[in-house]
């Protein structure tokens, strides 16, 4: 019989073997170890938070149905997602007992080995659950018993979590559409948590989304504004940006295939959108309109100071049989090869220079880095760049990301971190991560003679909590 083995988290994880730098590296890393977690971008359902009794539901609700980290590595073994307990669309049968799930999750956790899933989920059964050992097949029913306990307890309900985390502020992304239902609960709740929405305009935007005219209808309700043109759709998203910054939004955030940009004539905007009211905007159409709109959320942005986020890269929904069985955001996103100094040159020339403006630039094409990202952060000042993105966010892809924009756009004119999740009790992990990572980056400059121990003192400071904090305007 295999015998449990225990989970090794040694402190000095992460860091460089050559004593010297790795002396330095923790010596940094403990000096912000323990400051607040700023977490300005996470895809966290706010619902979770607006119960003061609120409950994570089971383990495999809490770690495996939610997180896209997760089951995108088993169904890429060839594990449905009917098993793994993923609803369907069509409402068809998936596997209700989560200690079924649970257990093919257990079977399977090797597959997790050097991932950096592997490396949030060991932080999480370690040091947040107190799982003493290594998740296995065997013990598998073992530790659902002691998580499933646990999260009975109050100490383990979402708020309390939210305290033992030392989270400062945690920032939503919520559909322009959203009527911050719960964002209006938390707040009459009187709870000290500050969770503030985000503003994500993608469903009514790209026109070619499924079940555009239904998103629009959407709009007009929620907006009081009848959206039968472009000029009434414009004026109905500036009444959500509106009501999105009164309940606290600091944000917005955009997600693009590619980072085009170019300004249309009202007419010609005016045309496409009454095309795509009637169903008949082509892909080209699309294209033109979501270039356009960039440049006016830009505008929105100098005008009522959210700052604004751009993902650009990622081919959403690459497998049609998951996105038409199970919907969006099922792990099946794709990156492609993205190009941005001609792209953005159309904004940057009407924009760049106008530092009203906070633009975020991330990218899934790690080759733009050195390339355009960093010249174009260290010129404009409008651009900053946010840390490394989903697939990249891991210790190589923080690595090659200091490697490729530190010394050309300069530490000033990037983010800090932030960590993009739905999975809650991963945050204080991801962020742990980006603090070792920062810490050792840092430690070999001290090393290498470029920057002195006072100097690395406040830089450490700044990637760790300053820099996230000021780029999103946190009071």
């Amino acid at each position: 019989m295999k015998r449990n083995l225990k989970w090794n988290l040694s402190e000095d994880r992460f860091f460089d073997p050559e004593p010297t730098q790795r002396r330095i590296a923790m010596k940094l890393y403990d000096s912000v170890a323990h400051l607040p977690i700023i977490s300005p971008h996470s895809h966290v359902d706010p619902r979770l938070l607006a119960d003061e009794h609120g409950s994570f539901g089971t383990p495999a609700d809490l770690l495996i149905i939610p997180d896209h980290y997760v089951f995108r590595m088993l169904y890429s073994q060839g594990i449905p997602l009917e098993n793994l307990g993923i609803p369907r669309r069509d409402g068809g049968p998936t596997e209700k007992d989560h200690r079924k799930v649970w257990q093919i999750f257990a079977d399977h956790f090797y597959l997790f080995r050097g991932t950096p899933t592997g490396v949030w989920l060991a932080d999480e059964l370690n040091n947040v659950f107190g799982i003493e050992e290594k998740l296995t097949g065997q013990n598998a029913q073992s530790i659902y018993d002691q998580i499933e306990a646990k999260l009975k307890r109050p100490e383990f309900q979402p708020r309390a979590l939210f305290k033992r985390f030392n989270i400062e502020v945690m920032c939503t992304t919520d559909a322009a559409t959203d009527s911050l239902t719960y964002h209006q609960m938390l707040q009459r709740s009187g709870w000290s948590g500050k969770i503030r929405p985000t503003f994500r305009p993608d469903a009514v935007v790209h026109l070619q989304t499924p079940g555009w005219r239904d998103n629009i209808k959407a709009l007009s309700k929620t907006s009081g504004i009848a959206v039968t043109s472009y000029k009434n759709f414009i004026r109905a998203l500036e009444d959500r940006r509106a009501f999105f910054k009164s309940m606290g939004a600091l944000a917005a955030d955009h997600a693009t295939e590619s980072a085009y940009t170019a300004e249309l004539r009202p007419s010609e905007a005016e045309a496409i959108f009454h095309r795509a009211l009637h169903g008949k905007a082509n892909a080209e159409d699309a294209r033109r309109f979501n270039a356009h709109m960039i440049m006016e959320f830009a505008r929105m942005s100098i005008d009522d100071g959210l700052v604004m986020q751009l993902h650009v890269g990622s081919i959403r929904d690459h497998n049609h049989y998951i996105y038409g069985r199970f919907g969006p955001n099922m792990g099946a996103d794709i990156p492609s090869q993205s190009e941005f100094t001609k792209n953005l040159r159309p904004l940057l020339n009407k924009y760049g220079i106008d530092t009203r403006l906070t633009l975020i630039l991330f990218t899934l094409d790690e080759s733009a880095y050195a390339r355009e990202l960093a010249p174009l952060a260290g010129h404009y000042p409008a651009v900053l760049l946010g840390p490394p993105w989903w697939f990249h966010d891991s210790l190589n892809g923080m690595r090659r990301y200091f490697d490729r924009v530190m010394e050309t756009a300069g530490l000033q004119n990037t983010v800090g971190f932030n960590d993009d999740t739905r999975a809650f009790p991963s945050i204080p992990a991801r962020h742990d991560l980006w603090r070792r990572l920062s810490a050792n980056w840092i430690a070999g400059l001290v090393v290498r003679g470029i920057v002195d121990k006072e100097d690395a003192s406040e830089m450490i400071l700044d990637m760790a909590y300053r820099l996230a904090k000021k780029a999103y305007k946190i009071p």
